[in-house]
C-alpha cells in the first residue's frame, strides 16, 4: 500500500485507560470526507512488585514528542489543530506540524532508549 501525505484536523483526543487498564492515547483525525485514528500505544507498564500498572518515562516522552512535533505546549490545544499525516488506508505512520517540517513517528524516534519498548495495544 502506498503511503500518502495528507492534511488532517484533530477532532478528538482520548487519553485514559483502555480495556485491561492500559493507559493509552488516541487522536481521532478527520480528513476531507473520512477519518482515521492515531495512537493506541501502551504508555504505562505492569509492575509485578506493586501488582498494578505504573507510568513510564516512555509514556511521558511519547506525549512530549507528539506535542513538540505538532507545535503545542498545552495538551488541550490539540483538539481542533490542523496537522499533516503520512498514512495509508490501514495506519498512520507519523504526524507532523501543518507548516513546518517537524514530525513524530513513534516507531522511528529515540523513544527506544526509554524503559518501555515501543508497542501497540490491540483495540
Amino acid at each position: 500500500m502506498q503511503i500518502e501525505r495528507k492534511n488532517a484536523q484533530i477532532e478528538r483526543v482520548s487519553f485514559g485507560k483502555e480495556d485491561h487498564g492500559i493507559m493509552s492515547l488516541m487522536l481521532s483525525l478527520k480528513y476531507n470526507g473520512s477519518g482515521q485514528g492515531f495512537g493506541g500505544y501502551a504508555l504505562d507498564t505492569w509492575d509485578d512488585s506493586r501488582k498494578r500498572r505504573v507510568g513510564t518515562a516512555y509514556g511521558m516522552e511519547w506525549i512530549m514528542q507528539l506535542m513538540d512535533a505538532v507545535g503545542v505546549s498545552d495538551f488541550s490545544d490539540l483538539v481542533g489543530l490542523h496537522i499533516r499525516v503520512e498514512a495509508d488506508r490501514n495506519k498512520i505512520y507519523r504526524i507532523g506540524h501543518f507548516l513546518k517540517e517537524k514530525w513524530f513517528d513513534p516507531e522511528a524516534t529515540d523513544l527506544k532508549e526509554f524503559v518501555e519498548p515501543n508497542r501497540r495495544i490491540e483495540l
